[in-house]
This record gives C-alpha cells, structure tokens and sequence, in this order.
C-alpha cells in the first residue's frame, strides 16, 4: 500500500469533507456511540464524526502511516487511532456503527471489506459510506492513461490498470447482502469538483500511484502534463457510489 503526504491531503481534501458531510446526515448517532471510521485519512472528517459525538468516541482506522500519524497529532483523546488495512480489520470489541468517506475504491476486495465490517458491528449497527463508482473520474483516467502512453513516461505507465475497485451500486447491494447485512443499499451520485489547489491536489489525490510507478525526476512533470491535457479550468466528474447496510440483532 502507497502512502500519502497527509499534511497535503488535509490541506487540498475539501471536496471530502463535502461529501462526508452529506454521508454523515444518513448515519443517525445518539451521541454516545463508538463508531469506526473506516480510512480516517488526516483525521480532517473524523473531527466532524467527533462532533456528532460528545460524549461518544471514534476508532479511526487509515493504512497509510503517514494519514495515521496526522490524524494521532490532531485528534483528542476520544479518538483511537489505528493503522490497520480495512481488509484485515480486527478490533478489540464490536462498535456500534461503521462510517466511511472517500475510501472503499482503495479496497481491491469489497467482499472481504463488507465481511470485516459486518464482524465489527455490534448487532443492529449501521454501516453508512460513500467512495468512488463506476464511472469516477473518467476524463481524468482518459488524460492520464493518454500522457503516460506517451514518452518518457510509455516504460513506467503505459498499460497499466491502476489499484481503483469503482464499482456499480447493484454488485454491491448484492456484495453486502453477501455478507450478512440487512437493508442493504448502494446508489450512485454524480459530483463534480474543481480543486482549489489544482497540482496539489492531482498529486496528492489522483496520481499517487502513478508517481510511486516512475523515476522522481518524471513526477512532476508528469502531473504538469497531466494538468495541461485537462485543460486550463480542471473540473473531475466524480461519481459518488453511497453504500448503507445494517447488521441484524
């Protein structure tokens, strides 16, 4: 697993917390729960879970040390952090509820996703999520598959399918229902985004698995001509896959 310049990310990820913001109005909280944060990244989304919980806490779990760190740094003590692949995830006791924002389409597996955190809900805990779909981001895949097909970048990029699991709403109502989840749900939404940071935020965001693929002195003029193939107003047509389920008991 690649990890991420967290300081970055925190900085650039404002179209997260967008999103995250409208999957935590679907995640009904008392206040008092513990509920996992499936990929904290910085720990910038946690703090608004952490909101909805004051006098509840958070087990926030990121694979990426770097994210792990950030998120230890800036979180109080009502958060735990723990740097853990969601595919292997093991906690020491069942949560009440399951929260995820901008993550699964990191995952390769969902089955085994869903089947993890079906096994950390407390019986009758909620799933809530949302993270990439099919058809995320495609003018921008189109533009970054075309330059990296091109020299000097065609030895490192060309051919490659990247690490993205963008999956329809109907495998996954199906995948949840697989592993044990009652009133299982998926939709997609479409989002559009134009970054703020645009670089900054292709780099750290979009191609950081193309940049681990090539030499260091390419990377940045990879993402410069990344940039320039989207053309002077970047706009990413994110499509947004929204995911609910809920352990039986």
């Amino acid at each position: 697993m690649r990890d991420w310049d967290a300081a970055t990310y925190d900085r650039v990820s404002g179209p997260q917390v967008e999103w995250a913001k409208r999957v935590l109005e679907r995640l009904p909280l008392e206040g008092r729960e513990t509920v996992l944060d499936a990929g904290c990244g910085s720990g910038r989304v946690t703090r608004l879970l952490l909101e909805r919980l004051p006098e509840g806490r958070v087990i926030a779990v990121d694979v990426a040390p770097s994210m792990v760190e950030h998120a230890r740094e800036t979180l109080d003590e009502r958060a735990t952090v723990l740097c853990q692949d969601l595919a292997e995830l093991q906690l020491e006791e069942p949560v009440d509820a399951a929260f995820s924002n901008a993550v699964f389409h990191w995952v390769p597996d969902h089955e085994r996703l869903f089947a993890r955190l079906h096994e950390a809900l407390r019986p009758g805990g909620r799933l809530v999520a949302q993270c990439g779909g099919a058809g995320n981001v495609e003018r921008f895949h189109a533009a970054a598959k075309e330059v990296g097909s091109e020299p000097p970048y065609a030895e490192y990029l060309d051919g490659w399918s990247g690490p993205w699991n963008f999956a329809g709403a109907e495998e996954t109502a199906e995948r949840l229902a697989r592993a044990g989840f009652e009133e299982p749900s998926a939709w997609l939404e479409p989002f559009t985004v134009a970054p703020d940071w645009p670089a900054d935020y292709l780099r750290t965001v979009c191609l950081g698995h193309h940049l681990e693929r090539l030499p260091a002195e390419l990377g940045r003029r990879y993402v410069d001509d990344v940039e320039r193939r989207l053309g002077p107003e970047i706009e990413l047509d994110h499509v947004r896959l929204n995911i609910a389920g809920r352990r039986p008991g």
